[in-house]
């Protein structure tokens, strides 16, 4: 398929209406319809079920789908390429993030790198973990920032800084005033925890195997914000990353952090990209800012937080 096949194709199939699509496309309705049989015709299946005015991708267009959007998004790259060599001061980075990165450390990463390359620009994405890592594998993004260090084949890593863990817990919890404290003396405990594909579920989880605790979930949520608040509110307590700058005191006035004892109780935030794809001069350029920002920052153990005799509310400096 040529570029414009690629386009009408896969906009047909995340629209499932052909009036629709051939709406946006500016394109006659019998237009589309007929190059859709032809395309139908060449495969010999059918890609689409009928249901009067609507069409649905099965299993075969499905299958041609993937295939059609993670070619498009090598034509873009190599267009991209193109226009990258032809003004290397110019060009676009596409970057997936976590959202608990999105308030602090992708604005510090992205403002610090366009003091110096103005010209370059950013499309931006911030999902879970493990969508964000899939993002990479399937080139539908250039770099990512996450945590833990995925382990997934066919990625690069470039570790960017240590996030100490906490354990947040109410500020009338009777663990509130303690210096440190270990997960293994928390079997009793209601966690309140990430939903399933996020890399603090991930390293939740690792944490309690090695304390040998089965945690007990009270909640789920797919926001770091929205743990601390529920925390804050007394409904459970939680592990979390030692954040930079922290959510508004304000909003989290009823939570505690009191530092984890137990080994390994930090998080490795890291840069990847896919080692088998070629990056282009912005890429590259942001790339190589990435690794000057870490050494700058001495891989920034983020420890000060921690000299306080005694636990220190959430939120606070």
């Amino acid at each position: 398929m040529l570029g414009e096949d690629l386009l009408w194709f896969t906009t047909l199939a995340e629209l499932e209406r052909v009036g629709a699509a051939a709406d946006r496309l500016h394109i006659a309705q019998p237009t589309l319809s007929r190059m859709l049989a032809r395309l139908e015709r060449r495969l010999g299946v059918e890609l689409f079920d009928r249901h009067g005015k609507r069409i649905a991708l099965n299993d075969f267009g499905r299958i041609y789908y993937e295939h059609a959007r993670r070619a498009q998004s090598e034509l873009d790259a190599a267009a991209q390429a193109v226009a990258d060599r032809i003004d290397p001061a110019k060009g676009v980075v596409r970057l997936s993030f976590l959202h608990s990165f999105g308030s602090w450390l992708i604005p510090q990463l992205i403002g610090g790198f366009r003091r110096g390359s103005a010209g370059i620009s950013f499309t931006l994405w911030q999902g879970a973990f493990d969508a964000v890592v899939g993002q990479i594998l399937d080139g539908t993004a250039d770099s990512a920032i996450v945590s833990p260090r995925p382990s997934a084949a066919g990625l690069g890593w470039r570790k960017l800084l240590d996030q100490p863990l906490v354990l947040a817990v109410p500020a009338e919890h009777r663990l509130a005033a303690r210096r440190q404290i270990r997960l293994a003396d928390l079997g009793d405990a209601e966690f309140i925890v990430m939903h399933s594909g996020f890399g603090m579920r991930r390293i939740f989880e690792e944490l309690c195997a090695a304390a040998n605790i089965r945690p007990r979930i009270a909640f789920e949520s797919s926001d770091l914000v929205t743990v601390a608040g529920l925390v804050a509110a007394g409904l459970g307590v939680a592990v979390l990353p030692l954040q930079d700058p922290v959510p508004a005191a304000d909003s989290l006035s009823g939570l505690v952090t009191v530092p984890l004892a137990d080994a390994g109780a930090s998080r490795d935030v890291g840069l990847i990209w896919s080692a088998t794809a070629p990056p282009s001069d912005a890429v590259r350029r942001f790339r190589d800012f990435t690794e000057d920002w870490a050494r700058r920052r001495g891989g920034i153990q983020m420890t000060g937080r921690f000299e306080r005799p005694a636990s220190s509310r959430y939120g606070q400096r």
